[in-house]
């Protein structure tokens, strides 16, 4: 189970964040190379390419696929858009989706700020509840963490809409940012519009909570 957020963060800090920093350190920057907003050049497309990085009218004057190729933003934007609503309270007595949740942002969160990122999140529950707008630095992965050790357990909420969450994430983020969608993507259907158009201007990162005991029953014997 969470703690207080400082030592929940120390204790992650501690025993993930630094090694996971380590293992990427080398490639960090190849991590997030083309993420910027600095165009670099123009170049034929090669198989590899992300396809959402097309030049069109370039293609199109040139009748062969190109690609735009950005220099990497010295500075991340990154949010969390986090599904709270009643179904990521379900679990063991150890550990909750939610505690993952919590657990999965303050790593994320954490690591990005090392590196001189800003983060911020978009949190649900039925509806959108609150927007802590991005920063950087230690204080504000604490306030993330305090945010989200505080934000009630919703026994009774509306059904799920995750499109609305996408929907709300589209109309605030302005600038083009790494978004993590954190949920157990239980929810009534109709998200992956929004979930698409949200890509088409932002990096994005789907992470389901998933707990095994919601598909694999307990073996309970002869009935």
């Amino acid at each position: 189970m969470v703690s207080t957020p400082e030592r929940l963060l120390q204790r992650l800090d501690w025993h993930v964040v630094r090694r996971l920093d380590g293992v990427l350190q080398g490639n960090y920057r190849t991590l997030f190379y083309g993420f910027g907003l600095d165009l670099a050049e123009v170049r034929e497309y090669q198989p590899e390419d992300d396809i959402r990085y097309m030049d069109w009218n370039v293609t199109a004057r040139m009748g062969t696929p190109y690609v735009r190729q950005y220099h990497e933003d010295r500075e991340i934007s990154a949010w969390f858009l986090l599904d709270l609503s009643p179904s990521v309270d379900f679990g063991t007595v150890n550990m909750l989706k939610r505690d993952l949740l919590i657990e999965f942002v303050t790593v994320m969160a954490r690591l990005l700020t090392r590196h001189g990122n800003r983060v911020g999140a978009i949190c649900y529950g039925g509806r959108i509840e609150k927007i802590i707008p991005v920063h950087g630095g230690r204080i504000q992965v604490l306030r993330l963490i305090n945010d989200l050790l505080k934000q009630p357990k919703l026994s009774k909420a509306p059904m799920t809409k995750l499109g609305d969450l996408l929907d709300g994430a589209g109309r605030t983020i302005r600038r083009r940012s790494l978004v993590f969608v954190v949920s157990d993507f239980i929810s009534v259907p109709g998200w992956d519009v929004p979930l698409r158009m949200l890509t088409q201007r932002h990096e994005v990162i789907a992470v389901r909570l998933w707990d095994p005991r919601e598909t694999d029953l307990p073996d309970i014997g002869p009935l």
